[in-house]
């Protein structure tokens, strides 16, 4: 064989003895590498109140539209726009002339009634004396009789008489029927009213406690109803709620369900319930729009799972990575009510004092060792650096 062949059959040669003593080398290698360092949450079971976000608007707790009630001209408007009032405050003054003229009309009426009953009383008195005596006759005395009672009759239509007056003279002056807020006037000084008329004069609004009236789905309530997962409908729990605003704040003071409508509205399929808050800054305002978190059930002995630590597999089911005893990692399918703030409500795949894995879900995978370290540690270490 010629000598120019040697030469690469020698270089292959040291090539394939190289690769056999470096392949144990890098296997030896991995096997040397540290776990992988992940983050988990250690998890807790807990009573969990499940709530829905439910619209509303808010109303005033109560409402009293002020119309006159005798006829007449507004003499003086006696309240400022927009203030509050108490309840028999003045509001406006009626000109009151032909009022007090029914009135005194009235008080001479009495005073001839009364004149009348006095006459008809002295003959009374001395048919009843005669008749004692037995000169006068049974007629006579009946005549007494009945001059006297038609007397008192007399008297007593003269003092309701009397009275209608006094109250038609003292509805001149019209009053707050509630305790509120007033709203702007219709009218002003110089404006004919009428009694009963359908134009209100002003709105009085009581604004502490305000009610908001939100509307929740039929079918939503008898689902909790019926739910079989621990879940009970919040008609048996404390029904304290949240009101969030138009802007996305919540409202500093908590509510309660006061009431709610014993029907279902045909058009909508939904209920209305009646919800009370306090407002003593008066800050809500009828007819203001707003969200409440309702609670809708409470799931017993529930177990919230960070939704960072769930991902979906190919069919979309829900997974999470558990961290063993051991520090093995473990791949468990969950089964998941419905999301809870940041979390999701979970009520079977995972039990409390499993480690789930938050952070570093791609450098790990199931049946590998990793070295877990708790996230309120991992946050404060890095806070620390």
């Amino acid at each position: 064989m010629p000598r120019y062949f040697f030469a690469p059959l020698t270089r292959l040669s040291a090539v394939l003895v190289l690769a056999a003593s470096l392949t144990p080398l890098t296997a030896a290698a991995q096997d040397a590498r540290p776990p992988v360092a992940v983050t988990v949450v250690t998890l807790k079971a807990a009573d969990v109140t499940l709530t829905a976000p439910l619209p509303g608007r808010v109303a005033a707790s109560s409402e009293a539209e002020v119309r006159p009630q005798v006829n007449g001209i507004i003499r003086e408007r006696l309240f400022a726009e927009g203030r509050p009032v108490a309840k028999g405050d003045p509001l406006y003054q009626i000109d009151a002339a032909s009022y007090e003229a029914q009135k005194a009309a009235a008080q001479a009426q009495l005073a001839q009634a009364n004149a009348a009953l006095n006459s008809a009383q002295r003959e009374y008195d001395r048919q009843q004396e005669l008749k004692a005596r037995n000169v006068v006759s049974q007629q006579n005395f009946d005549n007494a009789i009945s001059a006297r009672d038609t007397a008192i009759a007399t008297v007593k239509v003269a003092e309701a008489q009397l009275l209608a007056t006094e109250i038609d003279l003292d509805r001149t002056t019209i009053r707050a029927p509630i305790a509120g807020v007033t709203g702007l006037s219709d009218v002003s000084q110089g404006a004919l009213v009428t009694s009963g008329q359908a134009t209100a004069l002003t709105t009085i609004r009581a604004l502490d406690p305000v009610h908001v009236d939100v509307t929740q789905a039929a079918a939503d309530m008898l689902r909790w109803r019926r739910a079989g997962r621990g879940a009970d409908f919040a008609e048996k729990r404390g029904q304290i709620v949240e009101l969030k605003l138009a802007d996305g704040t919540i409202y500093e003071y908590q509510g309660e369900l006061s009431a709610a409508e014993p029907y279902v509205k045909e058009d909508t399929g939904t209920i209305v319930l009646r919800l009370s808050f306090p407002n003593p800054d008066g800050f809500l305002l009828p007819g203001m729009y707003v969200q409440v978190d309702m609670p809708q059930g409470v799931v017993e002995n529930a177990i919230l799972v960070p939704q960072q630590a769930v991902t979906h597999d190919r069919r979309g089911e829900p997974m999470a990575l558990v961290v063993t005893a051991a520090n093995i990692v473990e791949q468990r399918p969950l089964t998941v009510l419905r999301d809870h703030g940041t979390d999701w409500v979970v009520t079977a795949g995972v039990a409390a004092g499993d480690r789930v894995i938050v952070a570093g879900l791609q450098k790990t995978a199931p049946g590998a060792t990793v070295t877990p370290q708790e996230q309120e540690a991992a946050k404060a270490s890095a806070e620390n650096n």
